[in-house]
């Protein structure tokens, strides 16, 4: 045996080795297109508040009204466009998967995928909670930071059973979450950047990276 066909040999090891600890089936164009969604969320989001009057960098005053009760339709508004932002989102990203594991001839579900979504939900349960409480006592100009941190958090969470590149998408929606956080008027844009033009750098790196 050559050294060539020991290098050979090698790298079919630890391609293996990678396959069995890591899941290697997230897709890039799911990332593209949960930022498009995003990004047609903030502005579904942008329409709404022009129509009410306000504009983008005071939309968490809207949380009330002139006489300081609290605005419910705008709640509602949020809640929904976000809940649905979140559902489109998991199936895209489970669709384009499933559709990448069949082409590469991997499992679309292993060891791997199970941590991997086990350490993603576990910060994006406890964010789910720590949003609510925000909504309960009506921190509306926090609530889009924190879903940049904890999303942030997910994702540094999960990168050891995936590919290392999404540690960095993490970093940068923590950092984009920190800044949000004590810039609350900077909230809406930030949320738009982090979920929409990160995911969509994010989405067509990896792609030309891993799947061209």
């Amino acid at each position: 045996m050559n050294e060539q066909q020991q290098l050979d040999e090698l790298r079919q090891i630890r391609n293996l080795m990678e396959r069995s600890s890591r899941f290697l089936s997230l897709s890039g164009l799911s990332g593209i297109l949960i930022g498009i969604y995003a990004l047609i969320a903030f502005g579904l989001m942008v329409n709404y508040l022009h129509e009410h009057t306000f504009d983008i960098m005071s939309y968490y005053q809207l949380a009330f009204k002139p006489n300081g009760d609290t605005n419910n339709a705008f709640l509602h508004f949020g809640i929904i466009l976000s809940g649905a932002m979140v559902i489109v989102s998991f199936i895209t990203a489970y669709l384009f998967t499933l559709r990448k594991s069949k082409k590469q001839g991997l499992k679309s579900w292993d060891k791997a995928a199970e941590r991997l979504l086990l350490n993603l939900l576990l910060p994006l349960f406890a964010g789910g909670l720590f949003i609510l409480a925000l909504l309960h006592k009506l921190e509306i100009g926090l609530i889009a930071p924190a879903m940049l941190l904890f999303y942030g958090l997910a994702l540094i969470n999960a990168s050891k059973y995936t590919f290392n590149d999404i540690r960095y998408l993490g970093v940068m929606q923590i950092i984009f979450g920190l800044i949000g956080a004590f810039h609350t008027d900077l909230g809406l844009i930030l949320w738009a950047a982090g979920f929409g033009l990160l995911h969509i750098i994010y989405g067509s790196w990896m792609y030309f990276k891993y799947e061209r």
